[in-house]
């Protein structure tokens, strides 16, 4: 290791390096707080909030022992021996722990098997060891920490460190659930109704299986629960709460994200019937979004055989060193067995309520998650009458989204499926994998906050595969993992979606950008996941 700081004024007389992908755009706000630096907004001065002199832990990434594998490439492993082959690289670790010395910081060793760093001290000190200014915004009445340009690394640390989340603290975000708007048109199921009209057979079970789920706000009441599950006839499921980076159960009202913690439990023990549901709570940013995933993935104690994920944003707004930290993070999973489930987005193919650009939504493109669109799902009775592209764009209730992706490649086991060309040349993943029921005007049967209420949007689509994939699971006796590989070569297994829109792109026979290979033909789903077919993750 060459060219180590030995002592404070060594680290603080090295030539600084801008951190790769850390750089990030000045933020608009509609009011400024002043500045960490010098208490001064573009109007007028103003006192720096109390809360921000406050200690802050951010996560520095540092390198694995041995470089991550190609994307396409690898087997399941053991927590012991991903550890010991991807868990963090001890030298990285102890230079870490000499540079946030020399700043008045303190560095706590990672778990294993992660290679997360917290680096905890004042916001004075952070901004220094790390090159940064900091500003004060407030957003719907929320106050938030923001930082622009890279962040700047002392030369000997450049190497070892792979991304420093949590300098900035703004939302990163946002649920995808759309609440239906009263219309006589309109329809609802019980997420168990849906399931049965996708073919699954009633009591059917998930036993011994642990779902995650992770929510970036809001919270969950018991009583609700109990409530609504016993409206259906149904067994209350066990929901346990697990707080990451001091996110909480913290319910508040129907309107704000309570609908997505509640969509996201209901849909899941309402159809994987037996399951444990683990629901892990982070702040909404890039860094508790992350750490949230490696939690769970991490989680020994609760050992989740899938994770469903409703939350994401924009590709473009995104970090690249955040992008390629929660890619990892969700590689980690496939490598350790472990399904994840993420919801497509809820505002067609360019992914934004203005813009113009088609692109994809994030996580939902990474190569290594079952990402989930929309579809509109019309039944009489115990049958499906009609099932098109989920889009209500004109009725302002949003549209799937799909599309290609414009950083991530596209996967082997996609190669044959069609995909249209990517906007760059670094890109290439189609979005999504898979759908179902999402429109809200079609949509599933809830309770959030005392009210019964009628819900959509692909944040319901994430936990109903996690669902199906739990039941695979307890059927299998062993975790599925890394099933795109498997689905891709299972089209029967789909009930094929070739009508309608979600903007930029249509849907037609065979995968496509708006419903991927389609809804799932749950007879047909189950034994093309059985044990004599499955394969383990990656494994080609």
């Amino acid at each position: 290791m060459a060219n180590v700081a030995t002592s404070p004024q060594d680290w603080k007389s090295q030539a600084r390096l801008a951190l790769p992908g850390s750089e990030k755009q000045p933020f608009q706000p509609a009011v400024s707080l002043g500045t960490a630096a010098n208490a001064v907004s573009e109007s007028a001065p103003l006192p720096l909030p109390a809360k921000s002199r406050a200690r802050v832990t951010v996560s520095v990434l540092v390198r694995p022992r041995e470089p991550f594998p190609p994307a396409e490439g690898g087997v399941r492993l053991s927590h012991a021996q991903f550890a010991k082959r991807y868990g963090a690289d001890p030298a990285s670790v102890k230079l870490v722990q000499a540079f946030a010395a020399a700043y008045g910081l303190t560095a706590q060793a990672p778990e294993p098997g992660r290679r997360t760093v917290l680096v905890s001290g004042s916001q004075g000190a952070l901004a220094e060891a790390f090159g940064v200014a900091f500003e004060q915004h407030e957003q719907g009445g929320q106050p938030f920490r923001t930082r622009s340009g890279p962040i700047m690394l002392p030369a000997s640390l450049a190497e070892h460190v792979t991304a420093v989340l949590g300098l900035d603290d703004r939302p990163q975000a946002r649920p995808h659930f759309r609440v239906a708007k009263p219309r006589a048109t309109n329809t609802s199921y019980s997420p168990a109704q849906v399931a049965q009209l996708y073919g699954l057979p009633v009591g059917a079970m998930a036993t011994g299986q642990t779902i995650a789920i992770l929510e970036l706000g809001g919270g969950y009441r018991k009583a609700d629960l109990t409530a609504y599950f016993k409206s259906l006839g149904l067994p209350v499921p066990s929901v346990t709460a697990v707080s990451v980076d001091g996110g909480k159960n913290t319910p508040g009202n129907a309107n704000g994200a309570d609908g997505e913690v509640m969509l996201d439990i209901e849909v899941c023990g309402a159809v994987a019937q037996g399951a444990k549901l683990v629901v892990y709570f982070a702040p909404n940013t890039d860094q508790g979004f992350i750490d949230a995933i490696s939690s769970a993935v991490h989680d020994q104690t609760h050992k989740p055989g899938v994770l469903s994920i409703s939350w994401g944003g924009p590709e473009a707004s995104w970090t690249a060193q955040a992008r390629t930290a929660l890619d990892q993070a969700c590689q980690a999973a496939a490598a350790l067995g472990v399904t994840i489930t993420v919801a497509a987005g809820d505002n067609g193919s360019i992914d934004s309520t203005s813009g113009t650009a088609n692109q994809v939504d994030f996580p939902a493109s990474s190569p290594h998650v079952l990402a989930c669109g929309g579809t509109k799902l019309v039944a009489s009775g115990a049958q499906i009458t009609s099932q098109v592209v989920w889009n209500e764009l004109a009725a302002n209730e949003g549209a799937t989204g799909g599309g290609v992706s414009n950083v991530f490649p596209l996967p082997s086991w996609q190669a044959a499926a069609g995909v249209p060309k990517p906007a760059t040349a670094a890109g290439g993943r189609g979005v999504p994998d898979v759908s179902g029921d999402a429109d809200p005007a079609t949509g599933y049967d809830v309770r959030v906050d005392g009210q019964t209420t009628v819900i959509g949007g692909t944040s319901a689509v994430a936990p109903l595969w996690a669902a199906l994939i739990a039941i695979a699971n307890s059927q299998r006796k062993t975790a599925l993992g890394f099933v795109n590989p498997t689905l891709y070569g299972s089209v029967n297994a789909f009930r094929d979606i070739t009508s309608g829109s979600n903007g930029g792109f249509n849907a037609g026979p065979g995968w496509d950008a708006c419903t991927g290979l389609g809804s799932p033909n749950v007879p047909a789903l189950l034994p093309a996941l059985s044990p004599t077919t499955a394969r383990s993750p990656r494994q080609r």
